[in-house]
């Protein structure tokens, strides 16, 4: 991994490229958005995705049903190399992300589900900090 844009967004190096990579299945509030302010907890989002996978980590990718979203990034499911820790579920778990279901990459929509559900229960992250959440 080359480094972060935000919560739900990483660039990868790969075959002497970067590539922009969109974390299939989950959204963090924005914090580069061109026409919208800072969301809340949308720094919150993109600071813990520098803690599961800081800048420079090796990463692997799993595609779904798609490859390429509208804006030219890679579809992806992230994992952190060497454990194996699922980043996209990781940033649901604690709270940094919400589900975001897109089909037809729906290949992990029941553990972002579960995730989320057990996070908002708990209100953990964005679901106690922000009024507006979903």
């Amino acid at each position: 991994m080359v480094r972060i844009i935000d919560g739900d967004t990483i660039v990868v190096g790969m075959d002497g490229h970067e590539y922009r990579v969109r974390l299939i299945g989950i959204d963090t509030p924005e914090t580069h958005h061109p026409s919208r302010p800072v969301e809340c907890y949308g720094p919150e989002a993109t600071a813990h995705i520098h803690t599961l996978i800081p800048e420079g980590s090796e990463v692997w990718l799993e595609r779904d049903e798609e490859l390429w979203d509208l804006y030219g990034r890679i579809l992806a499911y992230v994992y952190r190399a060497g454990d194996d820790l699922f980043v996209n579920a990781a940033m649901v778990e604690g709270g940094y992300a919400t589900t975001l279901v897109i089909p037809p990459n729906t290949a992990h929509t029941a553990t972002f589900a579960a995730a989320e559900r057990a996070a908002s229960e708990a209100g953990m992250g964005l679901w106690s900090a922000c009024d507006h959440v979903g």
